[in-house]
């Protein structure tokens, strides 16, 4: 090889090598030092919902384990779409996570439009935590157990309604499910996330939900709501007197609710596993696994593309459920 013809550019060429390696050793020390700042969780729903029962407890191992601050932004609206529109503009640098839910695998089904997609603007982490549906009822104004609240609502269709946490969402269309196969009609309510529904449910405003235990638990320990079944072919551990979906005539009524974990696409493939393996540490913790349990919850040991596969199968399983039942948004 021929040497450069002059001393100067010799010395650029060289100062410039330096200058680059220097760059990617920074950017390389930036990456594995991840969190070196509070870390951002979009939770698309506002507070006292479903996610927001997952996402707190996990905020503050996360912040117990790193250090680091994990601050909750909870930005409900249009069914958990509006918050995870904005979650896919953040920037890609592991700073901005995102906390979506089943609600996300029905959202392509249910309407005509979105402004982001959750398999091509997202990267699949992790499963956070896979809880069972269950319908729950105020028990001041629906006595009885669920054959008797069935036979009431069959006698007089249309006069009972159920409250979701938005149109698209998991509770609404664990209610057109339910109305298929229990051969019921019931009117649906939709509100700006399970908090809300929850709410009025206990203050006697609508007739019945069907929510994800993750919101429920607590109200029904507390006597302030009553859970007539839940859904799928077993009864849950945490809740052993509540008789399953199958042992009261509704074999294939299954439907659970998860949550999990993305970053926007473009994250940084170190930084990602670092991010599963610190949501894997705080979830694996005897503080979490303690909360998951009191919430029926069960942590999913999925790896990051498992993960990715599960929402593909679950987009494709809703929008047979989203078709059959004839439900659209604009």
């Amino acid at each position: 090889m021929k040497p450069f013809p002059h001393s100067n550019s010799r010395r650029a060429v060289l100062q410039y090598a330096a200058s680059a390696l220097a760059a990617v050793s920074l950017g390389s020390r930036a990456q594995s030092t991840w969190p070196s700042k509070p870390v951002n969780l979009v939770v698309p729903f506002p507070a006292g919902g479903g996610t927001d029962a997952f996402a707190r407890p996990l905020s503050a191992q996360f912040a117990k384990l790193t250090g680091r601050q994990m601050v909750i932004e909870n930005r409900g609206g249009a069914g958990g779409t509006l918050g995870a529109g904005v979650a896919a503009k953040a920037a890609p640098d592991g700073y901005t996570l995102f906390m979506g839910a089943v609600h996300h695998a029905i959202a392509p089904s249910m309407y005509a439009k979105l402004d982001y997609d959750i398999e091509k603007d997202f990267v699949p982490l992790a499963l956070v935590a896979n809880v069972p549906q269950v319908l729950v009822v105020n028990p001041k104004n629906q006595p009885g157990d669920f054959k008797e609240f069935l036979e009431r609502v069959r006698k007089a269709p249309g006069r009972y309604n159920y409250g979701s946490a938005g149109g698209g969402t998991s509770h609404h269309l664990a209610g057109e499910l339910f109305k298929q196969q229990s051969k019921t009609f019931i009117t649906h309510i939709p509100y700006r996330g399970a908090g809300p529904a929850l709410q009025d449910l206990i203050a006697g405003n609508v007739d019945m939900m069907f929510d994800g235990l993750g919101s429920s638990a607590q109200h029904i320990k507390g006597g302030r709501i009553k859970a007539l079944m839940v859904s799928g072919g077993k009864r849950n551990p945490a809740f052993p007197d509540v008789p399953c979906a199958a042992e009261l005539g509704l074999p294939e009524y299954t439907v659970t609710t998860w949550y999990g974990l993305w970053t926007p696409k473009g994250t940084p493939a170190d930084v990602q596993t670092r991010i599963v393996d610190e949501v894997r540490r705080a979830c694996n913790s005897d503080e979490l696994k303690a909360v998951w349990a009191s919430n029926g919850a069960e942590f999913g040991s999925l790896s990051p593309a498992q993960f990715g596969g599960f929402v593909s199968a679950e987009i494709k399983r809703w929008a047979t459920v989203v078709k059959a039942s004839g439900a659209k948004l604009d």
